[in-house]
């Protein structure tokens, strides 16, 4: 990914290498207090809720909420191992949302008019964040870094104290589509279907490429009928994967939200012995291990995926993050879970803000994000008025073969790989 010049600031904390990171984690009593080993004193609390278990696996969000929330941790271990915040430890106070939009509200209600937590991040998903924690950090005049929360509706709040370090997901398949429409016409798909799910990050992608597409000719022969499909359980999911097999498409462009609904189509497609020739997700391939441990090493050949980081991002701060989280959980870097980093950055920008202007205090912290640029573990972030990250663009990630996670859109950029063009039959 190229890297805009800007002012940078980063924290100093983590510009070197970092020390064995403490453990951390939910206390074994269920308070959800986590006080990390750092430097003596009162400790900055920032409080945090996450989609972490509940019914349907807290809608669907389970492993995306735990990832976030190491993301979470591994930041603020780092952040005590090297002096804390202020000169003060940094104790994350944790609570389960079950993936519920009520529950969201009523967790940062808490943690901010009750437990009086002196900083805030952001929930996993443009769904709860613009929903639910949005509106009540909105409403006190919190600062709210994200690292998941991309969306629409999220810019839509127009709140001040929104900092979202994704790339907005309208942008995220464009470079996608416009690879697509670019292939000479004996090698471009004549059709493409749109499935995606009701959800604010998986519509607006989809809906963006589709437009792109059928400009270019490629015929739309399925798309999800009204707003998507609500109801995500396996046999609903691949009911609607049958609807697109029996339509035949040469390019399948999924609105997922999740690992389990794009194993819920590719079981299917194989199932039903098709194989698209180009198939893109909105989410669930680019969660490393748990991807491939889903649908198989020889099923992910080939199937694309909208990502700013992956395991061997070639970033100094990633290499870090990279290296304290094999310490701490084990694992390779090309395992580890986006929603590690994107959630990592949010922690970084808030650091960042409450470094620089020496206090906790929310306007100044808004204000300093708005003028100024943060190097992360993602590259460079900035910010518009409505929180949108204005400093990076679309990137577009394909698995390949030895479980390879690269990028290969857009062409050009630096880290781009050759892509697969017509993806592999299914293994089984």
């Amino acid at each position: 990914m190229r890297r805009p010049r800007a002012r940078t600031f980063r924290l100093a904390a983590v510009t070197a290498a970092s020390a064995a990171v403490a453990a951390c984690g939910l206390s074994s009593g269920g308070t959800p207090n986590t006080l990390l080993a750092g430097p003596a004193g009162t400790p900055i609390t920032v409080g945090i809720s996450e989609p972490l278990s509940g019914p349907m696996q807290a809608q669907g969000f389970a492993a995306d909420g735990q990832a976030c929330l190491k993301g979470y941790q591994l930041w603020a271990s780092d952040v005590n191992s090297h002096g804390g915040l202020l000169g003060r430890p940094v104790r994350l106070v944790v609570l389960n949302d079950k993936g519920d939009i009520g529950l969201t509200k009523a967790n940062y209600t808490t943690l901010i008019t009750q437990d009086h937590v002196d900083l805030v991040l952001a929930p996993f998903s443009s769904l709860l964040t613009a929903n639910a924690a949005g509106p009540v950090t909105m409403h006190y005049k919190y600062a709210l870094a994200a690292g998941s929360a991309g969306a629409p509706p999220v810019y839509a709040l127009k709140d001040p104290y929104m900092f979202s370090t994704n790339v907005p997901v309208e942008r995220q398949m464009v470079p996608f589509a416009n690879w697509v429409a670019s292939l000479p016409a004996g090698q471009r798909p004549t059709s493409a279907a749109y499935p995606y799910v009701n959800d604010p990050f998986a519509q607006p992608p989809v809906q963006k490429a589709q437009q792109i597409l059928q400009s270019h000719g490629i015929k739309t022969v399925y798309t999800t009928p009204g707003q998507g499909y609500t109801n995500i359980t396996g046999r609903a999911l691949r009911n609607d994967a049958r609807q697109v097999v029996a339509k035949d498409p040469g390019i399948v462009v999924l609105g997922s939200v999740d690992v389990p609904t794009v194993q819920a189509f590719i079981q299917d497609f194989i199932a039903q012995h098709w194989n698209p020739k180009i198939f893109i997700a909105a989410a669930g391939p680019d969660q490393g291990q748990s991807f491939i441990n889903a649908v198989g090493t020889g099923n992910s050949v080939g199937i694309m995926v909208p990502n700013g980081w992956f395991g061997d991002f070639p970033d100094a701060l990633s290499h870090v993050m990279v290296q304290d989280y094999i310490a701490k959980y084990g694992g390779t870097a090309d395992a580890i879970n986006a929603d590690v980093a994107e959630s990592y950055s949010a922690g970084e920008v808030l650091a960042a803000a409450v470094t620089t202007t020496g206090g906790l205090n929310q306007q100044a912290i808004a204000n300093w994000l708005h003028k100024n640029t943060v190097q992360t573990v993602l590259g460079n972030v900035a910010f518009n008025q409505v929180g949108e990250n204005t400093a990076q663009q679309a990137e577009i990630f394909q698995w390949q073969p030895n479980e390879q996670f690269v990028q290969v859109l857009p062409f050009g950029d630096q880290d781009d790989q050759p892509i697969i063009q017509s993806k592999p039959s299914w293994t089984g």
